[in-house]
């Protein structure tokens, strides 16, 4: 695995970003794809019923997503301002205070779980048809989850640390790996919805071990450093990460807001359309990794460049940078969107054939795809404010898409428009806040920009 050669403050914006961006959409597609393979194997080979129950139990997934990436995305903006003032020990001490912080807290949250788990069921709109299946993924996964954690804040520490492509390769090795169990675990084996969760387990806690071992063996820069426990230190760690769950939370509310999403949505389906319904908006909930993978690369890739030159107050190459994500945001959140619109068919044909569930989600899935390109706007601009760590306006807008609109849409919307309410609902409210987040930027950033500041 050769060493990136990577200079964020001098190297060309375009060629830059592209070192960047092709090794992180890569691996976040074989993610996808495994998220796919997931369902396929599960709907295929167990029912629609385990593809429901699967949805139910997501939103703890999620959460550990979110933490990954209030962490991530935190600790990426701080390090990365501190390496753009050649403070490597401040970087790294930040690094660790990451890694063991987020550790603790998804451990605290994995012991609620193995304690409270038909609680835990329930409160995500789960149903006493469904809790078996629920209950059988739900304790299997939990394993994987903290893996997943761990290894969602390595990819952006390495690729911090100038290796991009070592990134990747945490990602997909993991991610083919998970894909091989899952085939065997849920078909050969018989294990069902079990199978699928461990498979995830062993691949992430694997994709977890390579994120340490590229730390402690191949690192280039950033370290993992020696922790104390001293009142002193306890007291400047609990201050870094505040101010790293800051500028992270924005993140983490948009993890959160795909919970809500999951659990909003499988309530008001399961009541409007049953069981049916929730499998039907489970296809849906697997396809947007897909969506989120284009937004999430993009965001990602511009984020350490952004922080960077934001240390050093390089204006010139965080508008370059800017205008150039942008660009790729239209282009891959419209080409998404009309994918969604014309070939739901054949992909809805993986996950469910012949039954009532299909029928829904043949009906309702075109709806929800055109939420697509709003969705990928959206995260790329809130991405921006974070990366010259304007917290506040990316968690309020964060806020807005994820809880203030949507939540209300999915509640309203189906007493004015019938059971296409539901699928409406996120498009409308992804597309309300992308135009709120663009007459806030015009006015906002227009008088700056002009000026040249």
């Amino acid at each position: 695995m050769e060493r990136d050669a990577i200079d964020f403050g001098t190297m060309h914006i375009p060629r830059l970003f592209v070192k960047l961006f092709v090794p992180t959409l890569l691996g976040m597609m074989f993610g996808a794809a495994l998220n796919l393979a997931d369902g396929i194997f599960v709907g295929q080979g167990v029912g629609s019923d385990a593809l429901a129950a699967i949805n139910i139990a997501a939103p703890v997934f999620l959460a550990a997503t979110g933490l990954a990436l209030l962490f991530g995305s935190g600790v990426s903006v701080v390090s990365a301002i501190h390496l753009s003032h050649g403070n490597v020990k401040a970087a790294s001490i930040n690094v660790t205070q990451a890694f063991t912080v987020s550790s603790t807290l998804m451990g605290l949250v994995c012991l609620l779980v193995y304690a409270f788990p038909r609680q835990t069921a329930y409160l995500f709109g789960g149903s006493d048809q469904l809790m078996p299946l629920v209950l059988d993924y739900l304790l299997w996964v939990m394993p994987g989850i903290v893996g997943c954690m761990l290894t969602m804040i390595g990819m952006f520490v390495i690729r911090l640390d100038g290796s991009p492509r070592y990134a990747m390769y945490a990602e997909i090795i993991p991610s083919v790996i998970n894909i091989v169990l899952d085939y065997v675990l849920v078909f050969p084996a018989h294990m069902g919805v079990k199978g699928a969760a461990v498979a995830t387990s062993i691949s992430q806690l694997l994709g977890a071990a390579m994120v340490l071992f590229y730390l402690l063996k191949r690192r280039q820069t950033l370290y993992l450093y020696r922790p104390k426990f001293s009142r002193k230190s306890i007291r400047l760690t609990m201050r870094n990460v505040g101010y790293m769950s800051r500028l992270g939370f924005s993140n983490f509310i948009g993890e959160a807001a795909m919970a809500a999403m999951m659990v909003t949505g499988n309530y008001m389906f399961i009541g409007r359309l049953h069981e049916d319904g929730v499998a039907a908006f489970s296809v849906a909930c697997y396809m947007f990794p897909l969506v989120f993978m284009f937004g999430s690369a993009i965001a990602q890739s511009s984020l350490p460049i952004v922080s960077y030159n934001h240390g050093q107050g390089n204006e010139g190459r965080i508008r370059a940078t800017f205008r150039l994500s942008m660009v790729l945001a239209i282009v891959f959140g419209l080409l998404i969107s009309i994918l969604g619109v014309w070939f739901c068919r054949p992909l809805l044909h993986l996950f469910l054939s012949g039954s009532h569930a299909y029928v829904l989600a043949e009906h309702g899935f075109p709806m929800f795809a055109t939420s697509f390109v709003f969705f990928t706007l959206n995260i790329v601009l809130i991405g921006y404010y974070q990366s010259v760590e304007r917290a506040s306006e990316a968690i309020v807008f964060m806020l807005l898409r994820g809880f203030v609109l949507m939540i209300p849409c999915f509640v309203l919307l189906p007493h004015f428009l019938g059971d296409d309410g539901l699928w409406w609902a996120v498009p409308l409210s992804e597309g309300v806040t992308f135009f709120i987040i663009l007459i806030y930027g015009l006015y906002r950033f227009s008088s700056h920009w002009g000026h040249g500041k």
